[in-house]
């Protein structure tokens, strides 16, 4: 059994990652963002479904910025480009990938 809100709080301007379960073509896992105000970049070979737990954050994708605050879910299709702008505190988030 594993609580998602049991974890280590990542260094300010941080994040850390977790597995949850890896089985097959799916991967979970839970992010905690640590009150981001560098903008971080990501490019992933897998689609990407992502649901914020706890927290707000700002993330661009192809020039639209989301506003995400908790219980908002986001699909990232596979080789897209995102960045992650800022997040207001801790951002606790679920992502599922998939292959």
């Amino acid at each position: 059994m594993i609580n998602i809100f049991d974890y280590d709080l990542p260094k300010l301007d941080s994040e850390s990652f977790q597995t949850l379960l890896k089985n097959k073509n799916v991967e979970i896992k839970t992010i905690v963002s640590n009150t981001l105000q560098t903008p971080q970049t990501f490019i992933q070979d897998k689609d990407e479904w992502l649901v914020v737990l706890k927290g707000c954050a700002k993330l661009e994708i192809n020039g639209i910025v989301h506003k995400l605050k908790s219980g908002d879910t986001l699909f990232i299709a596979a080789n897209t480009k995102h960045i992650l702008l800022k997040t207001k505190k801790v951002v606790v988030w679920l992502s599922v990938y998939i292959q």
